[in-house]
C-alpha cells in the first residue's frame, strides 16, 4: 500500500480556490492563469521529473491520485494541466526502460516550461498511427512542419508543443516524425493559434486550433522517426498509456465530486411528504449506491494499471485493450454518475450556476478523447476473440 499523501501537493485550500476560480473560467471562457501559477510554484508542472532533475520523483499512480483530486475541484484546469503531465510521463516511461531522449523535457519541465500536446488532427481516426501533417526534413537535421492540429490544450501558455508529422520525402519514407516545436516560431510566422475555442464544456482549457506553416523542430529536438501503423516503438506506447490513464483519472474525478455533491444534497434536502431527508429515501438510497457501485471500480483499476507502467509489467498485446477499456469506462461511468447526480439534486441542478450544470457538460468531453468507443471495443473484441479473418480484416 503506497504511503503518498496527496494532499501535501494538493491541500484544500488550493483545491477549494481552484474550485471557486472553475465557475468563472467556464462562465467568462478564459484561460485560468492563477490556476497554472499556483500548481507550478507547488511544483505540480514537474511531478513526475525525477528529483535529481529538480522534481517531485512521484510515479504515474501518484499523478492519477493527484490528477483525480485536481479534477474534483477545477476539471478543465486538470484536463489543460493533463496534456503537459503526458510529456513528462513519456519521458518518466522511457527513462524507466533506459532510453533518456526526453531528457530534455524533464529539465525543461523542472525549469518552467510548459509542453502542450500537439498530436491531434480533425478526421484522423489514425491518431498515433499516421498523421494528415506534412514533416519536411531539413538539410541540418531539423524539420518544418505544416499542418493543422486541434484540440490543443494550455494555447495561451504553452512553451513548446511536442507533435507529429508524416516525412514522404526521405530516401527510407513514408515516416512518423515526433518532434518539439518551440513557441518562438509563432513570433517567427511559422506557426499560428487560432481563437476559436468556444465550446460546450471544459472551456478552460482553451484547446485552441493551431496552424502549422514550417513551424520548425530543432535537429536535437527530434525525437523519433517511425515506419506509419501500428508500433511497438516505446515512445508510442509511452505516449498511449499515460494518455490514457490520466486521462481517465480526470474523468474519475469528475465522478467523485458529482457523487460527493449527490450525498451532500440527499443529506440537506428534506421530503415534503415525510419530513424526512432525502438521504433517507430508499429510492434517492438506492440511485446513491449505484453511482458508488460504479465509481469504486475505477479507482483500484487505475492504480494497478499505473503501477504495471511504472514497473514495467509486460501485457503484450493485450495493453492496447486495457488501456483503451479504462478510458471508456471511466468517461462512461462518469457521464452515468454524473446523470444520476442530477437526478438526485432536483431541478437546483438544471440552473447553470450550480456545479453540477458545469459538470455536466465538462464530462461530454470525455466522448470526444481518443480511445473512442469504437476502437476500445474493437480492441477488446481482438484481445478476447483473436484478430479478425479474411475480407473484414482489410
Amino acid at each position: 500500500m503506497s504511503d503518498f499523501d496527496p494532499t501535501g501537493i494538493l491541500p484544500d485550500d488550493l483545491l477549494a480556490r481552484l474550485r471557486e476560480r472553475a465557475a468563472v473560467h467556464d462562465r467568462e471562457n478564459t484561460f485560468p492563469e492563477r490556476d497554472l501559477a499556483e500548481l507550478a510554484a507547488a511544483g505540480y508542472l514537474a511531478i513526475l521529473v525525477p528529483q535529481e532533475l529538480g522534481g517531485a520523483g512521484l510515479t504515474l499512480a501518484d499523478a492519477s491520485v493527484l490528477q483525480q483530486r485536481l479534477a474534483g475541484a477545477a476539471p478543465a484546469t486538470a484536463l489543460a494541466i493533463n496534456m503537459h503531465l503526458v510529456w513528462t510521463g513519456v519521458a518518466k516511461v522511457l527513462a524507466d526502460r533506459g532510453i533518456d531522449d526526453l531528457r530534455f523535457v524533464q529539465t525543461g519541465a523542472a525549469a518552467g516550461e510548459v509542453f502542450a500536446f500537439g498530436i491531434s488532427e480533425a478526421g484522423n481516426d489514425l491518431v498515433l498511427s499516421g498523421s494528415d501533417t506534412d514533416a519536411a526534413p531539413r538539410a541540418d537535421g531539423s524539420y518544418a512542419f505544416t499542418g493543422t492540429k486541434i484540440f490543443t490544450s494550455l494555447s495561451p501558455v504553452w512553451t513548446q508543443l511536442g507533435l507529429h508529422g508524416l516525412d514522404t520525402t526521405s530516401a527510407d519514407a513514408p515516416k512518423l516524425v515526433y518532434a518539439f516545436v518551440p513557441r518562438s516560431e509563432e513570433a517567427e510566422g511559422h506557426l499560428a493559434v487560432k481563437d476559436d475555442w468556444d465550446t460546450l464544456g471544459m472551456r478552460a482549457t482553451q484547446s485552441r486550433t493551431t496552424l502549422l506553416q514550417g513551424a520548425v523542430a530543432p535537429a536535437d529536438r527530434v525525437v523519433r522517426r517511425i515506419a506509419p501503423g501500428p508500433s511497438p516503438d516505446p515512445m508510442v506506447f509511452g505516449i498511449f498509456s499515460v494518455f490514457e490513464i490520466l486521462l481517465a483519472s480526470v474523468y474519475t474525478g469528475i465522478a467523485r465530486r458529482a457523487l460527493d455533491l449527490a450525498i451532500q444534497t440527499a443529506g440537506t434536502r428534506r421530503s415534503k411528504k415525510t419530513g424526512l431527508t432525502y438521504s433517507q429515501d430508499p429510492d434517492i438510497r438506492w440511485r446513491i449506491a449505484d453511482m458508488a457501485l460504479a465509481y469504486d471500480a475505477l479507482p483500484p483499476e487505475l492504480a494497478t494499471l499505473s503501477r504495471d507502467v511504472d514497473g514495467l509489467v509486460d501485457h503484450g498485446g493485450r495493453w492496447f485493450s486495457l488501456l483503451s477499456g479504462v478510458k471508456h469506462r471511466a468517461v462512461t461511468m462518469a457521464k452515468r454518475v454524473v446523470d444520476d447526480a442530477i437526478l438526485v439534486s432536483g431541478g437546483s441542478s438544471y440552473f447553470s450556476s450550480n456545479e453540477l450544470s458545469r459538470l455536466y457538460r465538462d464530462v461530454l468531453a470525455g466522448l470526444f478523447h481518443p480511445s473512442d468507443p469504437e476502437s476500445a471495443h474493437a480492441a477488446a473484441a481482438s484481445a478476447w476473440l483473436g484478430p479478425l479473418e479474411g475480407p473484414a480484416a482489410s
